[in-house]
């Protein structure tokens, strides 16, 4: 039998605890530099902190399962499920994005192989104990090599609202897009169709910015009377269910999805402690939207941002240099390549973890909304 708790002050201090870990987690996101906002390491502390703030709201729902089943709580933990199953369809979309990533690093590794530094003879060592290390001389056929890889990222990363009708027609299922019909499209249309329509999981007609609006929608500040009736939990509902909103809203800032749209209403009382960091951060990611070079990206991920940047610059070099290849310009293009490759090393790093964390905040959701289901389901059919 669960023990009452109604105006304990264990209950209290619950609750309490709660919305301070809360601000404590959001301060912290809050606190980083701007070169580091909405980077691979900061994307993923983020879902860490929203796993560990759904975790901390599972207990809580557990330790007062009795008052959970009762009105107006039934119906304001049955509203945040049905919130967090809208977020599924965000998980799964941010899931193609980081795919089509990957697609663009496999595109930056071609630049390296054709225009990086090679190692040969490494079971040898000169008389400094050094591997026998030499920078091959760069010709025509490299730069031929590279300049398509370049080409084909440069259009795998057209935002899909500047992208016209090539994108209307793109395959939706797993594998490529076989039809007949596509090999007499040029070049171009052939790689952004490639690069478009690897792994998508969400219908044609799906939209992140609907169904970020979707997730919010009647998110509002529980009345007096429900704080009362509730004995305090429908507070940590509301405060769970900005959380969702929030971080669903910077996955679909930072990765490429299906018709993102960042102006959704974004609402929280100064009175909550976790109010200002939350605030604070998505002010600073609007503002970096606004930003002259990022208003047409397809993400806002600091690793997409410096992937462009390197290989726009690399491809202006690339398109200006003359054979034969003078000293001076074969050094730009080296210290271009070691800035390109700075940037696929922060995405084989960081990729690869970012997607186990999106599957793991999916899984959780499901296993959460279920427990909490079943619970509710119990209360309402006693035996």
């Amino acid at each position: 039998m669960e023990s009452p708790n109604y105006g304990s002050a264990s209950h209290e201090v619950e609750l309490e605890l709660f919305q301070r870990q809360v601000a404590d987690r959001f301060h912290d996101l809050a606190s980083v530099p701007s070169d580091e906002l909405l980077s691979l390491p900061w994307v993923r502390k983020l879902l860490d902190v929203f796993l560990c703030c759904q975790e901390e709201f599972r207990v809580i729902l557990f330790n007062n399962k009795t008052q959970v089943m009762k009105p107006p709580m039934d119906r304001l933990i049955a509203d945040f499920y049905e919130r967090t199953v809208k977020a599924l369809d965000v998980c799964n979309a941010i899931r193609d994005g980081i795919e089509q990533i990957r697609q663009w690093q496999k595109l930056l590794e071609i630049v390296l192989c054709a225009l990086g530094d090679s190692n040969v003879n490494k079971n040898n060592t000169n008389n400094n104990g050094n591997d026998n290390c030499y920078q091959r001389p760069l010709g025509e056929g490299q730069f031929r090599r590279a300049k398509k890889a370049l080409i084909d990222l440069a259009i795998g990363m057209l935002d899909e609202k500047d992208s016209g009708q090539t994108l209307a027609h793109r395959n939706r299922s797993f594998g490529r897009n076989n039809n007949s019909s596509s090999h007499s499209k040029d070049h171009h249309h052939r790689s952004l169709g490639h690069f478009r329509s690897l792994s998508w999981s969400v219908s044609r007609s799906w939209s992140a910015a609907r169904q970020l609006h979707a997730i919010g929608n009647n998110l509002a500040v529980p009345r007096g009377n429900e704080v009362v009736a509730s004995n305090g939990l429908a507070m940590p509902v509301y405060t769970m269910g900005c959380v969702l909103l929030f971080v669903m809203w910077a996955l679909v800032a930072a990765i490429p999805c299906q018709d993102r749209g960042l102006q959704v209403h974004f609402y929280v009382p100064r009175q909550f402690s976790w109010a200002a960091p939350i605030l604070s951060l998505h002010e600073r990611i609007m503002e970096e939207s606004k930003k002259r070079d990022r208003k047409n990206a397809c993400g806002l991920l600091k690793e997409i941002y410096q992937m462009e940047k390197c290989s726009r610059l690399l491809g202006e070099l690339t398109d200006s240099v003359q054979f034969p290849l003078s000293e001076e310009k074969e050094g730009e293009v080296r210290q271009r390549v070691k800035e390109l490759g700075k940037v696929c090393d922060a995405l084989k790093e960081g990729l690869e973890p970012l997607e186990r964390q999106v599957r793991e905040v999916f899984h959780r959701i499901v296993r959460s909304r279920t427990e909490g289901l079943d619970s509710l389901g119990r209360g309402h059919n006693p035996e």
